[in-house]
Formats: C-alpha cells, sequence, structure tokens
C-alpha cells in the first residue's frame, strides 16, 4: 500500500502529504474547486471533504488548503489514509493529456526585501526589458498577469522588471499565508504561456520615463550628472530589493533632487533612511554640494 508522508508548511492552514515517488513531471496544479480539478480525479474526490478550500499537485506531494472549520490534528490522518487507499486502489492522480503542448518549466522563488509589505518573486527567465508599476486592475492593460494577480484580495501593487515580479500586500494578511499561493499561480501562469507584459501596451508613465531618457542631452550639466549616478550606483541596489529608483527633476535654485520610487522601494519604512542617508549623501559628495536634498515625489 502506498504510504504518505504528513508535513507541515509554514502556513498553518496548508498541510503536505508526501509520496515516497514523484507524482507529476515538471508541471504544477493547483484546484480551487471540484469543476477546476477534471484533470485529476483524486483532487476531485478531495474536494467533497468540506473543509477543502484548494489542492496543490507537485512534484512528490499534494498539498492541501482548509477552511478554519476543523482542525488539521483532527482530519489529517483521516485525509493520509482517503489519498493511501485512492492510489493503492488504481485512482488517478493527474491525467496526462499527450497532446498538449509541452511546457517550457519555470523556476519562481520568494525574496523577502526591506519592505515588509512587499515580496520579490525571481523567476528563472527574463520577463521585460521595461520596468512597469501597476497600482490598480484598471492600470493592467499591459500586464494580463498584473490583472490576475489583482484578483486577489491582499494584492494592493505589482511591479514589474526584468526577472522578477514584486507585489506589495495589505497589512490584513501575512506572506506566510500567501506566498505559496501567489509563488504557485505565477508559475504555472508563465508554465503555461501566459503573457506576462504586452510591450504595445506598455502605460504611459513608462512611455513618458523613456521620452525622458531620450531627451538627456537637453538637461543641464547636473542633472545628467545625477542620472549618472543613479543608473550606476543606486539603480542595481534597488533593483537587488525589488523596486526602482527614477530621476524625476533637479532644481539649482533650491539644491532639490525629486525621484520616483516603485515597486517595493515604494511605501517602505526605511525608504527616508535610504533617501537621506544613503542616496542624498552619496550626491552630496559625488557632486561636491552639501545643499543637495533628495525628496521622493
Amino acid at each position: 500500500m502506498t504510504k504518505i508522508l504528513i508535513k507541515e508548511t509554514q502556513n498553518p492552514t496548508i498541510l503536505k502529504f508526501e509520496f515516497e515517488d514523484f507524482i507529476t513531471k515538471n508541471e504544477n496544479f493547483e484546484f480551487k474547486n471540484i469543476d477546476e480539478a477534471k484533470a485529476s480525479p483524486l483532487a476531485q474526490q478531495l474536494f467533497y471533504l468540506p473543509f477543502v478550500k484548494t489542492v496543490y499537485i507537485s512534484g512528490n506531494f499534494i498539498a492541501i488548503e482548509k477552511f478554519s472549520i476543523v482542525e488539521w490534528d483532527d482530519v489529517k490522518d483521516a485525509v493520509a489514509e482517503q489519498i493511501e487507499e485512492f492510489v493503492s486502489n488504481g485512482g488517478t492522480i493527474i491525467t496526462v493529456d499527450e497532446n498538449k503542448p509541452k511546457k517550457k518549466p519555470v523556476t519562481v522563488y520568494g525574496e523577502s526585501t526591506p519592505n515588509p509589505s512587499a515580496l520579490k518573486f525571481v523567476v528563472s527567465s527574463m520577463l521585460t526589458k521595461n520596468a512597469v508599476e501597476f497600482k490598480n486592475i484598471d492600470d493592467t492593460e499591459a500586464s494580463p498577469l498584473a490583472k490576475e494577480l489583482f484578483k486577489y484580495a491582499y494584492v494592493k501593487e505589482v511591479y514589474i522588471d526584468e526577472n522578477y515580479i514584486s507585489v506589495t500586500k495589505y497589512d490584513f494578511i501575512g506572506w506566510e499565508e500567501i506566498t505559496l499561493e501567489l509563488r504557485t499561480f505565477i508559475k504555472q501562469y508563465i508554465e503555461n504561456g501566459g503573457t506576462v507584459l504586452d510591450e504595445n501596451f506598455i502605460p504611459k508613465t513608462a512611455t513618458d520615463e523613456a521620452a525622458k531618457e531620450a531627451n538627456f542631452d537637453s538637461l543641464d550639466e547636473t542633472s545628467q550628472k545625477i542620472i549618472n549616478i543613479l543608473e550606476e550606483f543606486v539603480k542595481p541596489a534597488v533593483a537587488a530589493d525589488g523596486g526602482n529608483i527614477a530621476f524625476d527633476s533637479y532644481d539649482e535654485t533650491t539644491g532639490t533632487v525629486k525621484v520616483i520610487m516603485q515597486g517595493a522601494c515604494n511605501g517602505c519604512p526605511s525608504s527616508t533612511f535610504t533617501l537621506k542617508s544613503g542616496i542624498e549623501n552619496m550626491l552630496k559628495s559625488m557632486l561636491n554640494d552639501e545643499k543637495i536634498n533628495v525628496e521622493s515625489v
């Protein structure tokens, strides 16, 4: 008889039921209800249990997210026994569609950022050459992926750049409850050929930014130096934290440099410290100008 190991996860509502061997090959599945689970007779059977909220199938395990009506300690052994019995009786875990185009497997992992409300999901393939920030679902024409992410009630903002997606959440929920769900969704979306970013519909703000760079030569010498410093010394650091910084303007009279903070940097509690103690001091030193004052737009 198939033996199942029960393992806890960082999310107390999700429990993993591990097999001795792999049950899928380079594929991940997420089912929210019995109708979605047509490809998995086992998942369909599990949804007859009233406390089952979501079923994930990946690698050598099945992960089940429960509703709060029961505690795992009261039902986990019975669930493991049901899975063991189903498989031992020849039940099908996943129906393989031989005509379905093969997925291109990608790796997605979460990275923490200095902003406790933002998490950076790094993908093993390039997503875009144009960094784009989305504040709400109405602005997501350029990104079907961002549009889908905003359907999760806890997603506040989405920022996409190079090979990562930075998601900012509302404070009513903790990352331990949603990280697996977001990572699984992003991975499946990309593997299934979903469009991450349509370059033909880049929001106007991003186009404006490109236009500013094209007009670099028309800027005063100090502004040009500031842009070069930001590009060379600051952007790589903030990109590593899942964010971006863009030059907005420089006022020669007051010495005020205005910048735009995006992604994980936007709203980060430590961004003020970064601006004042990091970027501002750097510009003062490299421009040899003590009246430089950096502000976030």
